[in-house]
């Protein structure tokens, strides 16, 4: 789009025919405004007295009136006020230059860089690819996390969740992720964030590494509601925009739950009943609207990773229950492992890609089932081992995971500041999994000394 182009949309936007109306009613955090024939979805501007306007989006309607959430206080809006429609399509502005810099969840740069001239408007709200038209994922996009792109591989194109409570360590996976990954370009998504980590997040988690090729979307948790899901859309609309390009984009969403809860807000705000756990159906509608604009197109890919906080570390949390069969797999961080000071905290045995199979070879996924296997056996005998209750030599694939246990340990646990590459880690997998077939070979092959034998 050369200058010329850009000029004749950027004066069709500001001639679209503006629609009036006067705010009647101010209920909590919703406007009633009489005489504004405006669609839902539809941002408006409030022109209080002796102030700024304050502005605003269509959220309903009740009886005649047109229900409007404010993006800011409504400290100053007064019965009478002359509420004036905005464009009536929502757009963010989008171009390569976007890449290392910071956007709010109306799209505008928010960082002391330099200007920034949009190439294009891309909409908020798009339909998703056609099924139809979307081609199968087959290329794995490493993560820089070991245990992940050795045992829970994903693909380009793939939507990955990962779920778990409070202080476990999501938000630093999550930078690791960002710094180390190896996709063109990645978009993160922080909503509903502690103010006070936003710079910590881009500073120590994502480091300038990772800043130069990352598009920051922001939306703290002390703004509205609104802004809040209009933030989760604008990454959205920012990632199709470079896959569009041919990228392989990486988008982060930090995280799902709070969107979907910022959603709550709104519907409830607007009349709307409450389901399960008080939220109400818009809050589920609105999640495979979102997720399914993820995924692989004959121009490129965006892979999503998106976080879930579940409420006490319960995984049939109403919102991860609802997220994880839109999902291509997920990844459960415990606490427990946390705890015991196991980063990154991911419970293999409890996760799952569900593409991993198409974007790996044979002699990798083998060797991911010989690791699962072990993985999995330990649980079993965990307790009998804790407390000396397993006599050693009763069984020789006990013997073998029990023996390789600290060899599984480290290959799983990586340092924050250690990227692990994706062909060095499968190199380590299949030496682990060698490691273990091995042990496991031999010791059935020995003699057990029973206790008849001995005497």
């Amino acid at each position: 789009m050369n200058v010329f182009d850009r000029e004749i949309e950027r004066v069709e936007r500001m001639c679209t025919p503006a629609l009036l109306g006067r705010v009647v009613d101010v209920t909590g955090l919703t406007v009633s405004v009489e005489g504004l024939p405006a669609p839902v979805g539809a941002m408006c501007r409030i022109r209080r007295k002796g102030e700024q306007p304050a502005e605003a989006q269509v959220v309903g309607f009740r009886d005649d009136r047109a229900i409007l959430m404010p993006l800011a206080d409504l400290r100053g809006v007064s019965r009478g006020d002359e509420v004036v429609t905005m464009v009536s399509e929502a757009r963010v502005g989008v171009c390569e230059a976007l890449a290392g810099r910071v956007i709010d969840g109306m799209g505008r740069v928010i960082d002391d860089g330099p200007a920034v001239y949009y190439d294009a408007y891309y909409p908020l709200y798009r339909p998703a690819p056609r099924a139809l038209e979307r081609p199968r994922i087959r290329e794995p996009l490493a993560t820089g996390i070991r245990s992940m792109d050795t045992l829970l591989t994903a693909g380009r194109g793939q939507r990955l969740g990962l779920f778990a409570g409070t202080g476990v360590g999501k938000s630093v996976l999550m930078g690791m992720i960002a710094r180390y990954t190896e996709a063109d370009i990645t978009v993160v998504a922080l909503i509903g964030e502690r103010g006070r980590e936003v710079n910590e997040f881009l500073e120590k988690d994502i480091g300038p590494q990772g800043r130069k090729k990352c598009v920051m979307v922001l939306s703290t948790s002390d703004e509205s509601p609104v802004l809040r899901v209009q933030a989760a859309f604008t990454a959205t609309a920012v990632a199709e925009y470079f896959r569009d390009r041919g990228k392989s984009v990486l988008l982060l969403m930090d995280s799902l739950t709070r969107t979907a809860q910022a959603q709550r807000q709104i519907g409830l705000a607007a009349g709307e009943p409450p389901a399960t756990k008080g939220y109400t159906p818009s809050a589920f509608a609105l999640l495979p609207q979102l997720l399914e604009r993820a995924g692989q197109t004959q121009e490129g890919s965006i892979t999503g990773f998106y976080t879930v906080l579940v409420e006490a570390d319960d995984v049939n949390d109403p919102v991860g229950d609802a997220v994880r069969g839109v999902l291509d797999g997920h990844v459960w961080l415990s606490r427990t492992l946390a705890n015991r000071a196991h980063y990154p905290a991911i419970s293999v045995p409890d996760s799952i890609s569900r593409v991993m199979t198409d974007v790996v070879d044979q002699q990798h996924a083998s060797a991911a089932r010989t690791v699962l296997q072990a993985l999995a056996t330990w649980e079993q005998i965990e307790d009998l081992v804790s407390i000396g209750a397993y006599a050693n030599g009763s069984n020789p694939a006990y013997d073998a995971v029990i023996q390789t246990r600290p060899a599984v340990l480290a290959f799983l646990q990586q340092r924050i500041g250690e990227g692990a590459g994706f062909v060095e880690g499968r190199s380590q997998l299949l030496a682990l999994a060698q490691q273990i077939e091995e042990l496991t070979r031999r010791l059935s092959q020995t003699p057990r000394v029973t206790g008849a034998s001995a005497a």
